[in-house]
């Protein structure tokens, strides 16, 4: 079984190109991405508005596209396309996922994984903010 964090991305970007564990510049996405280092996660991927699941080593153009924007079904079939990638990276029945993302994000993708963590669930972000720096601190 692998721990596997998803982080949302996030509005405040790089200007130029580069990885995507650059690319997100929120003190959110940063928290997040150290988080996911002290669970000890086997694996970290984005998950990308405009791209789908991300690798945090994949070059990638900054963008603008948001699910905040999109339709239902835009939302729900970013999800499918997302559940796709998922299955050709990790298990979704055996391994565990750890959710850092908003319920937009992550709504149409919970419902397939079999084990997972929503630490920041209920959280508005500045309560998100105070978790993430929390949990760095010890």
């Amino acid at each position: 079984m692998k721990r596997i964090a998803l982080i949302a991305c996030t509005k405040r970007k790089s200007p130029t190109p580069g990885k995507a564990r650059d690319m997100y510049t929120s003190p959110l996405f940063k928290l997040s991405l150290r988080y996911a280092a002290i669970l000890k996660a086997d694996q970290v991927f984005v998950l990308s508005a405009k791209h789908g699941l991300l690798g945090l080593d994949e070059v990638i153009e900054p963008y603008e596209t948001t699910l905040k924007t999109m339709s239902t079904t835009q939302v729900r079939s970013w999800g499918d396309r997302v559940l796709g990638q998922l299955r050709e990276r990790a298990d979704l029945q055996n391994d565990h996922f750890i959710f850092l993302a908003s319920q937009k994000y992550r709504m149409h993708l919970v419902p397939y994984v079999r084990f997972c963590d929503i630490p920041l669930e209920g959280l508005r972000q500045g309560e998100q903010l105070h978790f993430l720096k929390g949990q760095a601190a010890l």
